[in-house]
């Protein structure tokens, strides 16, 4: 190990080959940033040209395009409040609002910072520890993915703190949302209404453009009509190193959310924007200042961007040691290797080591130049909003329309898009955060078929109560669920605690 370890630092290092990562990490982030490309599709479009290549450089230029795309995602997330890649969704709840209090250079360097921290991590942890992890993998059976599920959609209780009558509400849409088209189960079509279009479901980018981007746009026209001053971007020295600085004191905020995203990448089919909800909503609950989170706070951009970027190494787990993709577009990197005549598995560590090796190592690197990409790109991207909505609005409009219809080729996706913008600009004025919907749109698939395949499991075993509640891992997502649902008012509880022993101590003082 330890000689292809030195041998494969020596091909990375190598002219070509070093060249070949910055590009494919600067192409990424370049596609992230656009609404609509995800990082599947870059990776997809760009693995036949791999094809005459040699493994390695190969397998370098695809981990590059794979790390910026992830990262590129915020850029959009924190400028105009569109998640360029689903893995970008918690990036929105705090990105935009620093955004709109002049905050913009703040957001991009924390989520630069944060990203490279967090992709650091997680490629560590791939290198060190595949082998081991691999096995947790292959513990999650559908009973898991249904307890995880139901986990995720507890954080909905944090989402809208607001109103959690209305956070349930918009949690229970897109629910029901995620059940149109085919039953992955029983095959039973739903909520088609005859369109043979919706047979595949809804696609998800094409409810993050709508629900986000489309009801922003429509404010950035009302502020243009009412004159409403807007925060334009100006360069200040100093700002990058005091939020690095601030979030180098803040070093568990950091570690918790690479952990967090690098274990939910290891679960195959789980997803960056699953890893970034559940790290938000620890950061909230670990934070002396959870009011805070939503309006505008640092800690609420690192804690999702750590953790996206730590589970892209954590989807490469299962995938080179088992063959099993963690997320999609580790599946199109699956198919880079077979291509490349690399099967996964223990030979490749072994047979292939070399090969292996400096891929895992471009990994750790491709992190730190993209730190360096955002820290001194972001005074130069954070300049997009000083477009006048004239020009700009239009332009964000017609990258909605093109990254809709390039998901399928299909001119009713962005009929759906432009729904779901008017549905999401009419909740958002009647108070629903449009971050439950979407939550519910994405576990709704997920929890349905845990629950269905487990039912048909324990009815096979003969005992479905003890299918869903006696596996260890499921035990320990079941406690999870329960703590993260009663959090919001044990949480309230305290607060409300601490402001009475300020009024006691105050009446106190007053009197003396």
């Amino acid at each position: 190990m330890l000689e292809n370890f030195v041998i494969a630092l020596g091909n990375v290092f190598e002219p070509a080959n070093f060249l070949l990562m910055i590009v494919g990490v600067s192409a990424g982030i370049v596609v992230g940033a656009l609404p609509g490309l995800t990082a599947t599709m870059a990776l997809a479009i760009l693995v036949p040209f791999t094809f005459t290549m040699p493994a390695a450089p190969a397998l370098i230029l695809l981990g590059g395009v794979y790390v910026g795309a992830i990262y590129g995602g915020c850029i959009a997330a924190i400028l105009v409040n569109t998640p360029g890649t689903p893995s970008a969704i918690a990036t929105v709840f705090d990105g935009y609002p620093l955004t709109k209090k002049g905050k913009a250079e703040h957001a991009l360097v924390a989520a630069a910072y944060s990203s490279s921290v967090g992709g650091l991590i997680g490629a560590i942890i791939l290198l060190l520890f595949s082998p081991l992890l691999a096995n947790v993998a292959l513990e999650f059976g559908p009973p898991e993915y249904f307890w995880l599920a139901v986990f995720g959609l507890t954080i909905i209780a944090t989402l809208a703190s607001k109103s959690i009558i209305k956070g349930l509400m918009g949690g229970a849409l897109g629910l029901l949302l995620g059940t149109i088209g085919i039953s992955p189960i029983g095959g039973d079509m739903r909520f088609t209404f005859g369109f043979w279009q919706l047979q595949a479901g809804l696609q998800l980018i094409v409810a993050l453009i709508g629900f986000f981007c489309i009801p922003e746009i429509f404010n950035m026209v009302e502020r243009t009509v009412e004159k409403t001053k807007i925060n334009l971007f100006k360069h200040q020295k100093g700002v990058a190193w005091s939020v690095i600085k601030e979030l180098t004191k803040k070093p568990m905020l950091l570690f918790r959310s690479a952990i967090i995203g690098a274990f939910v990448g290891i679960v195959p089919g789980a997803g960056g924007n699953i890893a970034a909800l559940v790290s938000y909503n620890e950061a909230i609950r670990f934070s002396k200042t959870p009011e805070e989170f939503g309006k505008g706070t640092i800690e609420g951009v690192a804690a999702a961007e750590a953790s996206n970027n730590s589970e892209v190494c954590g989807s490469l787990v299962p995938l080179l040691t088992l063959g099993i993709p963690g997320a999609a577009p580790a599946a199109v990197l699956l198919g880079a290797l077979m291509l490349q005549g690399l099967r996964p598995g223990p030979e490749l560590f072994t047979v292939f080591g070399e090969i292996t090796y400096t891929f895992l190592i471009s990994l750790i690197f491709a992190n730190i130049a993209l730190f360096f990409l955002g820290y001194y790109g972001s005074r130069f991207v954070a300049r997009v909003i000083n477009i006048s909505p004239a020009y700009l609005a239009p332009i964000i409009v017609f990258m909605c329309v093109i990254g809709s219809y390039s998901i399928r080729n299909n001119m009713l996706d962005v009929y759906i898009m432009v729904l779901f913008g008017l549905i999401g600009y009419v909740t958002r004025k009647l108070g629903y955060h449009p971050g439950p919907i979407v939550l519910g749109l994405i576990l709704g698939t997920i929890a349905e078929n845990g629950l269905v395949q487990s039912m048909l499991m324990g009815k096979a075993q003969g005992n479905m109560i003890a299918m869903f509640f006696t596996r260890p891992i499921s035990i320990v997502l079941i406690i999870l669920c329960l703590i993260s649902a009663a959090w919001p008012f044990i949480s309230d509880r305290r607060q409300k605690k601490i402001e009475e022993m300020k009024k006691r101590l105050g009446g106190e003082t007053h009197a003396n």
